[in-house]
């Protein structure tokens, strides 16, 4: 299996709508085909020096291989989704392991 997980830091100053939207948007990142499982969200309440809470969103996507991966990196929805949201964060860190 091949998990990627990627961190986003949006901008300050955006609207309800607009992080609305980026939420809506990165969910179907969790429905291109090669997506075995997947899933995003803000962060959890855990309060322990070692959790960085920091972040706004975070998408965990998992593959059945590397193949799947850059399958994904190159579908239509993923293009988009950066195409439109790209300018909506101030950061991003990806996480990428196989296991």
């Amino acid at each position: 299996m091949f998990t990627h997980t990627v961190l986003f830091w949006l901008k300050d100053g955006l609207s309800a709508a607009e992080t609305a939207a980026f939420a809506e948007a990165l969910r179907t990142l969790t429905t291109i085909p090669s997506v075995v499982t997947g899933t995003i969200g803000t962060p959890a309440a855990t309060d322990r020096p070692v959790v960085d809470r920091s972040y706004s969103f975070g998408l965990m996507v998992v593959f059945k291989d590397l193949a799947g991966h850059d399958e994904y990196q190159g579908h239509a929805k993923h293009r988009d989704f950066l195409g439109r949201f790209g300018a909506h964060f101030a950061k991003v860190q990806v996480y990428d392991f196989e296991g």
